[in-house]
């Protein structure tokens, strides 16, 4: 099998792919694609592709419509950079309350002098902030990495808010009991001093941060974005920092606007940049693709319904259609007269698409398969 990578990928995981795979950035007819941040949007897709593995948890450089209208499975690794982005998220409330880079940088400019250290001691009152302890959080998302640092921001004596109306039952358990979960964001944004984004970016969580939004929040609100710059409307946010309703933001995706705005922190896209998360990823998105490419098993798919059985047979049928009434009927009809016996078979759904996996000891005729109306790719795994 031929995997063509994107970007460069962490040499641990790579090392996971065996003999039998040809691994490089010059691949093609690849079957499988590993990417991280590197723009997919305007690719054409060879039709060999099955699937696509970002190493990391946006998917935003992947044309997934596209990807799905033609069958490939798209995966990405959620939780993997939780750990890192969790400490840089520390990092920014601290920078967020006291200017600790404008007192660096204030200090690197003062001339050599007997006095300097009277100097500073002086001119270092421009520089002080308060502390968190005691302050109030609003996490927004509370997905690994906004429980992460909810529950980090307790342990450092905030007072946490939680917010998230698709919460998951994992990260329902993770979740510290000190934290107030809320079922109203507008809740959130008056109670709490400091503010922290791990949203998606969608069409529905664009501009969450926006004039109607800012207008609910305490005057001198504190705001952290390390997720996606497309959440905050920066007009709206530039004139809140103008006025001084926001006191600091702090983010890992400015425009130049932002970033050369007085009251704002903006970090490089440091994130998910450590050794230990780029190695998660790797590792997570490697076990992905191979898991599928060799048995046909969904997990952490962003287009495909997740779908995980033990091979047991000599035969699995791995089959992507539309979630059309009928289908089920219609491909065990045409496997019963090929007069071949189905020992398992498992379908499961995700909006307009599905997925068919079914085992048997025998081989199977995928011409017939693919006829099928609303078929749009048969696999057969042997």
């Amino acid at each position: 099998m031929k995997i063509r990578l994107a970007n460069r990928i962490d040499e641990n995981g790579l090392k996971l792919f065996s003999d039998k795979y040809e691994v490089g950035e010059d691949v093609k007819d690849e079957d499988g694609i590993l990417v991280r941040s590197a723009n997919l949007l305007e690719e054409k897709f060879p039709s060999s592709l099955l699937a696509i593995a970002r190493a990391g948890a946006g998917v935003n450089n992947i044309p997934l419509d596209r990807c799905s209208e033609e069958g490939t499975v798209v995966f990405n690794t959620p939780g993997a950079n939780a750990n890192a982005v969790k400490e840089l998220v520390i990092c920014a409330l601290m920078l967020s309350s006291r200017d600790i880079i404008g007192g660096i940088e204030w200090e690197k400019q003062l001339e050599e002098s007997d006095d300097f250290a009277k100097k500073i001691e002086k001119g270092k009152n421009a520089f002080i902030g308060p502390e968190i302890n005691g302050k109030k959080l609003g996490v927004i998302g509370l997905g690994a990495i906004g429980v992460l640092v909810a529950n980090a921001a307790v342990k450092l004596g905030m007072e946490v808010y939680g917010y998230d109306p698709y919460i998951s039952v994992n990260s329902a358990w993770a979740l510290s009991k000190w934290v107030k979960h809320v079922t109203n964001i507008n809740e959130l944004l008056s109670e709490c001093d400091y503010l922290t984004l791990h949203l998606p970016s969608n069409d529905q969580t664009k501009g969450t941060i926006n004039k109607e939004k800012i207008a609910l929040m305490k005057d001198g609100v504190r705001i952290i974005n390390l997720a996606r710059g497309e959440l905050v409307n920066e007009d709206d946010l530039l004139q809140a920092l103008d006025s001084g309703k926001i006191a600091r933001y702090v983010t890992d995706f400015a425009s130049y606007r932002v970033a050369h705005n007085d009251k704002t922190v903006c970090f490089p896209h440091l994130g998910a940049s450590t050794p230990e998360s780029e190695e998660n990823c790797a590792l997570m998105a490697v076990k992905q693709l191979i898991d599928y490419l060799e048995n046909g098993n969904i997990v952490n798919s962003v287009n495909m319904p997740s779908v995980v059985e033990p091979r047991t047979t000599s035969h699995r049928i791995c089959i992507i259609h539309r979630n059309v009434p009928n289908m089920l009927a219609q491909l065990t009809s045409i496997i019963g007269n090929n007069h071949i016996n189905i020992e398992n078979m498992v379908n499961k759904a995700r909006g307009d698409y599905a997925y068919t996996m079914i085992d048997t000891n025998s081989d199977v005729d995928e011409k017939a398969l693919n006829a099928v109306e609303n078929i749009i790719r048969v696999r057969v795994i042997s």
